[in-house]
């Protein structure tokens, strides 16, 4: 899926939203979540249309959560924990899973949080692959230790059909817009970081309120 939009990817404006995703005391802010977030689906889309199955459910998820955040409520959306509070609060999450509010800002998040999860992997195994190293095989792995499990039979036939066609590691470095190789492995040395202790921080906020097998 070609387009300007997706040929102004870079790896930086993802390090640079992640970097301001967290507050002085460790809470998310919901702005820079999307930001990052919307760098990583035109990261998905600059590589074709193998990750569409991830990509366009990503970008439904961010727009729920930007209507949120732009309506009368949108003070209580700043932060993922002063989401969880204000939804939890006022009985606007499916906890008991009887089918209510399927478009939550608790559930929305969670979808994006699991594949954030693939993508962390994802990307540590890049930054630490060498030249010949299969991309198809680096994404497998990250694909069946995150997102694999919450996927119907379907989706992942479907997704390991997708990961054969993936071009070689130096295109994926291409992509990351950032220069040379080493310039792309010492950004994702900064940037993967960031993103695991932001999934983290919201994967530890989920357990402790019993949200992370929201339907």
């Amino acid at each position: 899926m070609a387009g300007s939009e997706n040929q102004k990817f870079c790896l930086q404006e993802v390090l640079d939203s992640f970097q301001l995703c967290l507050s002085p005391n460790k809470e998310v802010y919901l702005e820079h979540y999307i930001a990052g977030w919307r760098g990583l689906v035109k990261f998905l889309n600059s590589l074709g249309s193998v990750f569409g199955f991830i990509s366009k459910d990503a970008v439904s998820k961010i727009q729920i959560l930007v209507n949120f955040l732009n309506s009368e409520n949108g003070s209580q959306y700043a932060t993922v924990q002063s989401m969880v509070k204000f939804e939890l609060d006022n009985k606007l999450v499916d906890v008991d899973k009887k089918g209510i509010c399927p478009e939550s800002g608790c559930r929305t998040l969670l979808r994006l949080h699991r594949a954030l999860r693939w993508l962390e992997l994802f990307l540590e195994r890049l930054r630490t692959s060498k030249e010949d190293d299969k991309t198809s095989v680096m994404c497998r792995e990250a694909y069946n230790e995150s997102l694999a499990q919450h996927h119907p039979w379907v989706v992942r036939k479907a997704a390991g059909m997708a990961f054969f066609a993936l071009p070689g590691r130096p295109t994926f470095f291409e992509v990351m817009n950032v220069g040379p190789p080493e310039q792309v492995v010492a950004i994702l040395g900064k940037a993967v970081p960031l993103i695991s202790e932001v999934y983290l921080i919201t994967e530890e906020l989920y357990l402790k309120h019993n949200l992370l097998d929201l339907p």
